[in-house]
């Protein structure tokens, strides 16, 4: 009898807790009621970043040492009262000092993260679009490229490439801290699917090349143009001189790869020796050397009918295109020597 006693009084343990948590909880929750019911948004924020699989006593402790509550125990017996406790999300908050609970709680159930908005430039290779988000804290920089790298993972998003370069489309993003590098990466990559053209690869198989090459043309008319109306007349240049098993001479691939591949190019630069470097290599290189914006994609696969072999810049943005080398290079003494006549 006495052990039966025992056991019910041990099952009634569990309920007991319950009751001197709300008991507790609800007596610090009315000592600092006033404290909590005066907090508004415009007071002091606070941010804080709930991992994903914390348990309600984890959120609790980070809320009161961040300052946004004054008591754990509070916000776990109103937790507790209102069914919250297995409803609260993962995520990045922004709330403010003496924010009431109740308000709190609702947020966390409501998943009301932080919103990070992030442009990624058109041209911007994987390299500096994995440093842009680590800039906003969205992403372990070299995870993410590691995975734009993996093979394995490529072929899972169903590209037919060595790598995502050129696959992650630039564009404005709305994202949230927690993600993680792989969701990140298949939302450029999809965005880019939902982009393009459907019948993009029709397009390319129209002017010789297949998809992948299609993407590696536009990444080089990408990084030489800077005029929208240009674009499809560098196009041409380049296909141009593809059907003449020209080398392509894009100054960019050349760098491509390098840390400070920003810095001017140099005459050393053209002779490095890389499979990406177009001056030693002909053919297009074996993949995409940045992130093409739609227009240059749509020039890849347009080029303009002209049949022009050479172009360079005239250091104002815009490029003088020529026929022969002849004219080129009249065209490279004028615009060397800044839009002068050679002798002048």
């Amino acid at each position: 009898m006495a052990t039966t006693w025992f056991l019910r009084w041990r099952g009634l343990g569990p309920i007991f807790f319950v009751l001197i948590l709300t008991v507790v909880g609800v007596r610090a929750y009315l000592q600092t009621g006033a404290a909590s019911r005066g907090g508004v948004p415009g007071g002091t924020p606070r941010v804080v970043f709930i991992k994903p699989k914390t348990g309600v006593h984890e959120i609790a402790q980070a809320l009161q040492e961040s300052g946004v509550i004054r008591s754990g125990w509070a916000f776990l017996a109103i937790a507790y009262l209102q069914g919250s406790i297995t409803r609260l999300q993962s995520g990045e908050y922004e709330f403010f000092v003496g924010m009431p609970l109740r308000e709190v709680l609702r947020k966390l159930e409501a998943g009301r993260v932080i919103t990070h908005q992030v442009t990624i430039p058109e041209g911007f290779t994987a390299r500096e679009i994995a440093q842009l988000f680590a800039s906003e804290k969205l992403v372990d920089a070299e995870r993410f490229l590691g995975l734009a790298q993996d093979p394995a993972f490529v072929q899972e998003l169903g590209i037919e490439a060595l790598g995502l370069e050129g696959y992650l489309f630039p564009d404005t993003y709305r994202l949230t801290r927690g993600m993680g590098e792989e969701e990140i990466l298949r939302i450029m990559v999809a965005r880019l699917r939902q982009v393009v053209p459907q019948d993009l690869a029709d397009r390319a198989r129209a002017v010789g090349l297949d998809l992948h090459g299609a993407i590696t043309l536009a990444s080089l008319i990408e990084r030489e143009a800077r005029l929208q109306r240009e674009r499809p007349i560098i196009s041409a240049v380049f296909h141009n001189r593809l059907r003449r098993k020209m080398p392509l001479q894009s100054d960019p691939t050349a760098v491509y790869g390098l840390p400070s591949a920003s810095r001017r190019i140099t005459a050393a630069d053209l002779q490095r020796k890389s499979p990406y470097n177009t001056y030693l290599a002909v053919g297009l290189p074996p993949g995409p050397i940045a992130s093409p914006g739609l227009s240059s994609i749509m020039a890849a696969v347009s080029p303009a009918k002209v049949n022009y072999l050479y172009f360079v810049s005239r250091n104002d943005g815009s490029h003088a295109f020529s026929r022969t080398l002849q004219e080129h290079s009249r065209a490279v003494a004028i615009y060397q020597q800044g839009g002068k006549e050679p002798g002048s």
